[in-house]
């Protein structure tokens, strides 16, 4: 029988606005006004002041560790920007604090989580987001499984999923993506690939030319976007989005950026990343690019830097404040939360804040402590 080929494809990479603010007009058209990138770089300024704050605590002791966004932010907000605040729902991973901020989570939530407080994971009912995902590649299965519930219910929303690169290297991954795929259900993948899993370089940790291809396998949509470029990331993302209320199922972004501080503040890059490559990346930057732009069109200028970087400050010092000075919980919260209807045993134990049954029932106490013939007390102590 003759070899025929029975598969050919192709990954797409597109940048619409350069790394010196420079914009493809023709693939502009219908993204983001002037208007809406002028307010996202304000945000954009917002969170990399945040970012510096979140350091800060964590140095001096007041916060736990914490992975900084920085460099990332045009990939967050971009993306973002493409949903409906409200309705369509962000499942994120642990560097997308600008997202998370865009779509109304209050900002002292993230260092509530960062400085190990439980009601930092207490999402608010009215925004539509998970919780910070720690456990790598998990959550990709949590956005398949709530883009699921919205197709069954038949609800005109979509999930849009954050994870990074190292995340396609677990199982869970192909999992959701498989699952996702094979019902076709209204889900967004988006794959920032910052160049690192921890110190792991993508060199070492896939063969594929690009992360992109990995969705031609479950037969899903892809494309691979400059993630430093905003107008690139919201476009790729709404074409997404669009494909999704269609009824088109799943889409996979791969998002290019990098991540310009270390892992987390328990990492040290300079023991694994070159400083060349950090060089460079800097020239890259999301926020220097965006700039750039908005200058060329007349829209900013130094004054405006330096009054919204003055607003970031104070905006991010009441965040901090807020989150420092949070009154302490309830001990309550401990077993409220657990359970809908509290079992009985669970119900003694938090009356009593005892565990031991002599603690939780006084009463069963029946014998006093033996004493001595004659001896009606105990003797009192004599000082000398």
């Amino acid at each position: 029988m003759p070899r025929k080929t029975v598969y050919r494809a192709e990954v797409e990479y597109f940048q619409i606005l350069d790394e010196e603010g420079r914009l493809d007009t023709e693939l502009a058209a219908d993204t983001l006004s002037d208007g809406d990138v002028k307010a996202l770089y304000e945000q954009m300024i917002v969170c990399r002041e945040f970012d510096e704050q979140a350091f800060k605590l964590q140095r001096s002791g007041r916060m736990g560790t914490f992975p900084q966004n920085k460099g990332q932010e045009a990939m967050a907000l971009g993306a973002a920007r493409a949903l409906r605040k409200g309705v369509d729902h962000i499942v994120p991973y642990y560097r997308e604090n600008p997202a998370m901020f865009l779509h109304g989570l209050p900002m002292h939530y993230v260092l509530l989580h960062w400085m190990g407080d439980e009601r930092g994971n207490a999402i608010p009912r009215n925004v539509e987001m998970n919780a910070l995902c720690l456990a790598i590649g998990t959550q990709t299965l949590h956005a398949a499984g709530i883009a699921w519930a919205y197709k069954l219910r038949k609800e005109d929303r979509v999930v849009l999923c954050f994870f990074g690169d190292g995340s396609t290297s677990t199982g869970d991954f192909h999992e959701a993506m498989n699952f996702a795929a094979t019902l076709k259900l209204p889900v967004i993948f988006c794959c920032i690939n910052n160049g690192w899993a921890i110190s792991v370089p993508c060199a070492k940790q896939t063969a594929s030319e690009t992360f992109a291809q990995k969705a031609l396998a479950y037969g899903m949509p892809t494309v691979q976007v400059d993630g430093n470029d905003i107008f690139a990331m919201y476009k790729a993302t709404r074409e997404a989005w669009d494909r999704a209320r269609a009824g088109g199922g799943p889409s996979f972004i791969e998002a290019l950026t990098y991540r310009l501080g270390d892992h987390t503040t328990a990492d040290d890059a300079r023991r694994y990343r070159p400083a060349a490559e950090l060089e460079a990346a800097v020239l890259r930057d999301p926020l220097p690019r965006t700039r750039k732009y908005l200058e060329s069109r007349g829209l900013w200028d130094e004054s405006q830097e330096t009054k919204a970087q003055e607003k970031a400050k104070v905006l991010v010092h009441e965040v901090v404040q807020a989150a420092l000075n949070i009154p302490k919980p309830s001990t309550d919260d401990i077993f409220d939360f657990v359970f809908e209807q509290i079992p009985e045993s669970l119900a003694q134990q938090k009356k009593t804040m005892r565990t031991d049954s002599i603690g939780e029932d006084p009463t069963q106490i029946g014998l006093k402590p033996p004493t001595e013939p004659g001896m009606t007390e105990k003797p009192k102590a004599v000082s000398h």
